[in-house]
């Protein structure tokens, strides 16, 4: 399954950005077997739109074919846009590898 984390950097101890739309990187994880696989940090090209930035950041993560997403602050819209991709989401606070790892262990919340 692919993971994708809305942070502050390119690296696994970077922080989760704070808004999910206006994120500055996207991480990308590979998560098979209960293991991380492999890793990919792409900029958010969408983080300067004036408006729907939340909206354009769920449709690239479809489109890059993530299957759950970690982050803050999701907005309504974009929530919507998730759910019809069928991308599950979960809340946390703390560095991009933190989140992996309780992701993996089972230990986040998943956001209705």
């Amino acid at each position: 399954m692919k993971i994708a984390i809305s942070s502050n950097g390119p690296d696994l101890g970077d922080s989760i950005a704070e808004l999910f739309g206006r994120c500055p990187y996207f991480i990308f994880v590979q998560v098979e077997a209960g293991k991380m696989g492999k890793i990919q940090a792409l900029e958010n090209k969408n983080m300067d739109q004036a408006a729907g930035a939340g909206i354009s950041a769920a449709k690239s993560l479809a489109e890059m074919g993530a299957r759950a997403v970690i982050a803050q602050n999701i907005g309504p819209r974009a929530v919507d846009v998730l759910k019809q991709f069928n991308i599950e989401i979960y809340d946390f606070s703390g560095t991009a590898g933190a989140a992996v790892e309780k992701f993996i262990a089972g230990e986040l919340s998943k956001k209705n």
